[in-house]
This record gives structure tokens, C-alpha cells and sequence, in this order.
């Protein structure tokens, strides 16, 4: 080989990402993350118990309880649900509730939901062995800051193709975050990547369906696996991301390996969760919000526009754009039909706003018609711009960005503890939410997840 072909970097080998995340897996430690990392984690668990606890009458819930828990007693907490199952169910189960509503956190880096994945593996985990509560912290922030940072290296090629970056990244999330718990040495958690890289899954092509929450509860359960089989010498690459037929060269066109924390000083990956505060899908809020105002601020309703265009990106027309809903599950994905939604008034933070009966109103099914899509390059993949024609003549354009993360911890603490109590008091009490509250915001000093667990049963 020549000098030239050896500087080549098409030449060199591949960055060894797998390794690199097993090693600061390893060498992460719970005192050396910072206070406010520990409070965002501590406002992610808040918002994914409140939408877990919310899910626990939703018939796919039901069906994975009865498939996989039955009558098993087991060791862990099915939230919301008053009673236990076995570890591996309990993750499993859990994930999947926690995701059913889709109301739960996501991270641009991932392209997807972090907190469905990592969070059930960690804490099915935590309560089984007992680990304390500012240990379950830690293992969390792991396994968001492995699923954000490889589908930082995936960008947007991998989700663009048709993977559910929540069900696929997610995976090697629930795994790092196992591993943390279980305090398995590099080569050990390597190997649990190297599992996780052949369990990662889940396709957008399920997305209105019951299936896409079982993409979360799938990754919690297979992260957690690989974890649990890595620490009893169970086999796998351990470069399985980025070899050749790794995951990264099948499944992830353009991926770019490098270090997992290239900056060390730069904020966490749990630091840039973003919350919801519609309980649809991502990709409509930013249209959401820029309707709102446009209603607020001009006193209009859905009667007044005589047309609405959305300029979004491209992508969105794979993921939110379901052109005719028939069931409320779906108008979580119908871009169009929630901007009917929105201008007719209808609260889009209310559950009970996602319903048939919404989905097959034949004012809104016509008043749908009246509404474009413009694809724009241009507009950020979080963001979007709204222009109505109005039956008077005037038009209106406006615009929203939700993809920045918050930076008045205060406010977030205050909307998402406002958020869990609508979601939680009606399933399991006010005084219960209460206590939860309290134990989250207390969780890193808690000597095991007793309390937190009985709280959210």
C-alpha cells in the first residue's frame, strides 16, 4: 500500500464507536455528572411516568399485559397498572405504555424518543437489584447520551430509510443504560452493543398503529437482554456498529463514526430533551404553536379560513402526514387534520381530544380539504411556517421553532409537574401524584426505587 492510499481515509479503518462507547459507559460515575444533568433527568422520568401512568387503559397495553405478565407475581412495577411482572416483561411492558400516547419526550440527536427506551430498562433494572436512585439516574443519563450520540452519527440517512430511530438507537440506549447498573467492565458492555446492533428494529411504516409504541417497549427489552446476557459471556462483535454488515454500514447510509462526547465539556444529550405539550406527534407541533398564536392573536377560528398552508419539511410527509384519519391514534400523525383541530379551538394537549368521533366529524373531514402541505427545504426539521387565507381577504402568515431546549429549568419543572398531574391524578389519585412528584424530585438522594415504584403502582 502506498503512502497516498495509506492517508487515504476511505483506506483507514473505521472509527471504533462501539468500543468508544463502552468506555465512557464504564468510566461515567454518578458524582461526576453535573447538578443540572440530574435535574433534567429527573424532569425526563417525571414526564415519562405521567404518560406511562396515562396509558394504562389503552388496549395495547392490555394486550401485552395479558400476553406476556397473566397471572405472574413477579419482581417489577408495571406503572399505573397496581401490580408486578417478571423483569424482562416489566421492561418490555412498560416501554411500550410509555410510548402508546406519544406524548413523551424526543431529541433531535436521536431523531426520535430517548426516555421510552432507556428509562424502563433502568428502572425494571434498578428495582430488581435494588440499585439506588441517583445510581438509575446515572444509568439513564448513559443510555440517553448512547442512543442521542449514535443517531447524531446516523443523522438523518438511517430515518430517512424507514427505521424508527426510537426502536433501533433506542435499543443500544436500554443496553448502555443496563450495563451502568449491572457495572459491567468495556468489554462486556461492548458486547451488549454488539447484541443490540442485530436486536435494533422497528420500521416507520407502523406509525399510527399499536406497533410503534411496541418499538419502545422492544428496545427497552432487548437493550436490557443484551445487558444481562454481555455479563454471563454471551458472544457478539465488539465493534458490531461500525464493521462491515455492522449496523452502521446495513442500516445507516452516510453514518459518521467519531468519539461519543467529542467536546466532554459540552452538555449532556438529556440536557437537550424536548417536551411535549401536544400529545401528537413532534413534527406537527411546530405548526401547532404557529397556529395558536395566529388564533390568539387575530380572534379567528376555523370558520374564517377560507385556506391553510403548512410549509414543512419533506420529511414530514413519512412520518406526520396521514392524509385521511380514521381513528384518533392516527390524527396523532395527520398534520392536516390536527391543524383543523387546532383552529376550530380544540385542546390538542387533552387526550380525549384524539378520539373516532373527532377523526370522522364530517366538518372536520371537510374542512381538511382546505388545508396544503408545501414541502420546503428550507424550514428546519423542528420548526414551520403557516400561511391562512381568510374569508375576509386578509392572509396571515406565522412561524414556530420547537427544537430548542429549554433554559429556564424553573418554568419546564412548573409546565411538566402541570403536564403529569392531568395525565396521572385521574389513574392513580392526586395525594399518589403528589407523592411522586415529591420522590422524583428527591430520586438522587433515594437508597432504592421502593418509594418511586410504589408511588407510580
Amino acid at each position: 500500500m502506498s503512502i497516498a492510499e495509506r492517508q487515504d481515509p476511505a483506506s483507514l479503518p473505521p472509527f471504533p464507536v462501539t468500543a468508544d462507547m463502552a468506555g465512557w459507559v464504564v468510566q461515567l460515575r454518578s458524582e461526576d455528572i453535573s447538578p443540572q444533568a440530574m435535574i433534567w433527568a429527573k424532569h425526563a422520568l417525571l414526564d415519562w411516568f405521567g404518560v406511562t401512568i396515562a396509558a394504562a387503559d389503552e388496549p395495547l397495553v392490555r394486550m401485552l399485559v395479558e400476553e406476556l405478565a397473566g397471572s405472574e407475581d413477579g419482581s417489577c412495577s408495571l406503572v399505573g397498572l397496581g401490580r408486578r411482572a417478571g423483569l424482562h416483561d416489566a421492561a418490555l411492558i412498560n416501554g411500550a405504555a410509555s410510548h402508546a400516547l406519544d406524548y413523551d419526550d424526543v431529541n433531535r440527536r436521536l431523531h426520535g424518543h430517548p426516555t421510552v427506551c432507556a428509562a424502563p430498562a433502568a428502572l425494571a433494572l434498578g428495582e430488581f437489584v435494588k440499585a439506588s436512585g441517583r445510581d438509575v439516574l446515572a444509568a439513564f443519563i448513559a443510555g440517553t447520551e448512547v442512543a442521542c450520540a449514535l443517531g447524531e452519527m446516523c443523522d438523518e440517512g438511517h430515518y430517512e430509510a424507514g427505521y424508527h430511530a426510537t426502536g433501533t438507537m433506542g435499543t443500544f440506549g436500554a443496553a448502555a443504560a443496563a450495563a451502568q447498573i449491572m457495572g459491567l467492565d468495556a468489554p462486556a458492555t461492548a458486547r451488549a452493543l454488539g447484541i443490540a446492533a442485530s436486536e435494533a428494529a422497528g420500521l416507520k411504516c407502523n406509525f399510527g398503529t399499536m406497533t410503534k409504541p411496541l418499538h419502545a417497549g422492544k428496545a427497552a427489552v432487548d437493550g436490557l437482554l443484551a445487558a444481562r446476557l454481555a455479563a454471563r459471556g454471551f458472544t457478539a462483535r465488539e465493534d458490531a456498529v461500525e464493521t462491515r454488515q455492522g449496523f452502521a454500514d446495513v442500516l445507516a447510509p452516510g453514518f459518521e463514526g467519531g468519539p461519543i462526547r467529542p467536546d466532554p465539556a459540552a452538555p449532556l444529550a438529556v440536557e437537550q430533551n424536548l417536551f411535549k405539550y401536544h400529545a401528537a406527534c413532534y413534527l406537527t407541533h411546530s405548526s401547532l404553536e404557529a397556529l395558536g398564536a395566529l388564533k390568539r392573536d387575530h380572534g379567528i377560528g376555523l370558520d374564517d379560513v377560507a385556506s391553510a398552508t403548512l410549509h414543512i419539511r419533506p420529511t414530514h410527509f413519512s412520518v406526520c402526514c396521514i392524509p385521511a384519519p380514521t381513528t384518533g391514534l392516527e390524527i396523532k400523525f395527520s398534520i392536516a387534520h390536527l391543524a383543523v383541530l387546532a383552529l376550530d379551538g380544540v385542546d390538542t394537549a387533552a387526550l380525549a381530544s384524539y378520539s373516532d368521533a373527532n377523526a370522522n366529524d364530517p366538518r372536520y373531514v371537510a374542512a381538511r380539504e382546505r388545508v396544503r402541505l408545501d414541502a420546503r427545504q428550507d424550514v428546519d426539521r423542528l420548526a414551520a411556517v403557516v400561511t391562512l387565507e381568510l374569508t375576509d381577504g386578509r392572509t396571515l402568515t406565522g412561524e414556530a421553532d420547537v427544537g430548542m431546549p429549554a433554559d429556564d429549568l424553573d418554568a419546564q419543572w412548573g409546565k411538566l409537574t402541570a403536564k403529569f398531574r392531568a395525565l396521572a391524578g385521574p389513574v392513580i389519585g392526586d395525594a399518589r401524584s403528589d407523592a411522586l412528584i415529591e420522590t422524583v424530585a428527591t430520586l438522587d438522594d433515594q437508597p432504592d426505587l421502593t418509594r418511586l415504584m410504589e408511588a407510580a403502582r
